[in-house]
C-alpha cells in the first residue's frame, strides 16, 4: 500500500509548504500530494483553498492576487510561530526542492479546478512538468473531469486519477479508459470495503489519519492512502511487512 503525504507532512508542518514537502522526503514516503491554483498574473502556486484566508495572514481569492502579493504573506504562523518565515511556494519551487533532495517517489498534482475554472492552468502545469526529466514520477488528479480530459490531451502518457467524495463512482469514470484510479473519501471505502480487492481501478482514499484506519486500509487492500501523518503511516506499513 502506497503512503502519500497529503499536502506534504501536513500534520506536523504547515500544509503545502516547502517545510512540509521536505519532511515528507525525509520520511521516505511513497508519494507526495499537493494542490495547484493560478494567480491573477497566471503563476502556478501550491495551495489547497481558493482563498489565502485559512493558511496565511492575508485575505482574499488567489485569482485576485499577483504572485508578488502572495509572496508577501506569512504561510506558516497559523500552524506554529516556528514557521513565521514560511512563504506560499510556486509549483516550480516545489519540484526544484524535490530534485535538490533527490526525491525518487511519486508527486501527485491535484488541479484545483472544481470551484475556480482557472482557464489555461492545465497548459501551464504541463509546460513545467514536461520541460525536463525528473528523478521522480508524477501524475495528475482532479475533481473536474473536463480538467482531466484537457491534461490527458496534453500528456496522454501521464497517469490521471479522478477524485471523489462519498457518493458512488460516476458511470463516466468507467467509460473514460484514460482514468486509471480514483481517490475517494475514506467513508466510501468503509461502505464498499468488501468489493475493494476486485476493483479494476486503483483506489487511494483520503484522508486517513488514525492508526486503526491505516490498518483497516491495509486489510482492505486499497492501492494507497493520503494521510496528514505519513511518518505514522509508514511505521504501520513497515510493522505489517514484518509480520509477513
Amino acid at each position: 500500500m502506497q503512503i502519500f503525504a497529503h499536502r506534504g507532512s501536513s500534520g506536523t508542518r504547515p500544509e503545502n509548504t516547502l517545510p512540509a514537502f521536505a519532511e515528507a522526503v525525509r520520511i521516505g514516503v511513497d508519494g507526495i500530494e499537493l494542490d495547484v491554483q493560478l494567480t491573477k498574473d497566471q503563476q502556478v502556486i501550491v495551495m489547497h483553498d481558493e482563498t489565502v484566508d485559512r493558511t496565511t495572514d492575508g485575505k482574499g481569492a488567489i485569482i485576485d492576487k499577483t504572485l508578488a502579493e502572495i509572496k508577501k504573506l506569512n504561510a506558516g504562523s497559523w500552524f506554529d510561530e516556528h514557521y513565521s518565515s514560511t512563504k506560499v511556494p510556486t509549483l516550480k519551487e516545489v519540484v526544484d526542492l524535490l530534485v535538490a533532495r533527490n526525491y525518487r517517489g511519486i508527486l501527485g498534482i491535484e488541479l484545483k479546478t472544481d470551484k475556480e475554472a482557472y482557464p489555461g492552468i492545465e497548459e501551464k502545469v504541463s509546460a513545467l512538468m514536461t520541460s525536463q526529466q525528473w528523478p521522480f514520477t508524477y501524475w495528475y488528479s482532479s475533481f473536474n473531469m473536463d480538467t482531466l480530459e484537457r491534461i490527458h490531451a496534453l500528456e496522454p502518457q501521464t497517469r490521471i486519477d479522478f477524485i471523489m467524495d462519498k457518493a458512488d463512482i460516476p458511470p463516466l469514470v468507467f467509460e473514460k479508459t484514460e482514468i486509471q484510479g480514483i481517490h475517494p473519501n475514506i467513508e466510501w471505502v468503509w461502505t464498499n470495503a468488501e468489493e475493494i480487492a476486485a476493483f479494476d481501478l486503483a483506489i487511494r482514499p483520503w484522508t486517513v489519519n488514525k492508526k486503526e484506519d491505516v490498518k483497516r486500509c491495509i486489510d482492505c487492500q486499497v492501492t494507497g492512502i493520503f494521510t496528514d501523518f505519513p511518518e505514522m503511516a509508514m511505521d504501520i506499513k513497515r510493522s505489517y511487512r514484518g509480520k509477513k
